[in-house]
């Protein structure tokens, strides 16, 4: 049992290092975090994206998904602009500096994690979905903490 739990432990490890690995080198080469890089290709894919679509679309928070906005606007890479129908709705779009930053950002850009995940068939994802929240009980976490990117932790 304990070589087992050993053995599992190095792995979390190494998916843990190639995360932090990856966004090192985003943050190197493109200036800025992991999350503001990946909240800037959702923000070019979907032009007109709202603060609220894009923090589902990145699957957190929509404070997050603000704060991330507020700085983006704040570095001139993106424009929050009022809808003309209804005033309180930001409809964002991506800007030449932001452009800039996402062809210097090493892929993938909504992250390592979110891509290896994507390429798993839906057996493996319930498997591990299941045996993560046994893990996660086992902790007696902080579910709010899984509305937080893995690059602002």
């Amino acid at each position: 049992m304990a070589a087992q739990a050993s053995r599992v432990l190095r792995r979390f490890r190494l998916v843990f290092n190639t995360v932090k690995t990856h966004l090192r080198q985003v943050e190197k080469k493109a200036g800025i975090g992991g999350a503001q890089v990946w909240a800037l290709s959702v923000i070019q894919a979907r032009r007109g994206i709202g603060v609220g679509e894009l923090a589902q679309a990145m699957d957190v928070h929509q404070t997050t998904a603000s704060n991330l906005v507020k700085a983006l606007v704040g570095a001139d890479m993106v424009a929050a602009e009022r809808n003309a129908s209804d005033r309180r709705a930001v409809q964002l779009r991506i800007l030449p500096a932001g452009t800039r930053v996402l062809r210097k950002a090493p892929g993938p850009l909504a992250g390592v994690l979110p891509q290896a995940l994507a390429t798993l068939d839906a057996q493996t994802l319930a498997r591990l979905d299941q045996d993560l929240a046994t893990l996660i009980s086992a902790l007696g976490a902080d579910e709010r903490a899984a509305g937080i990117p893995l690059a602002q932790m």
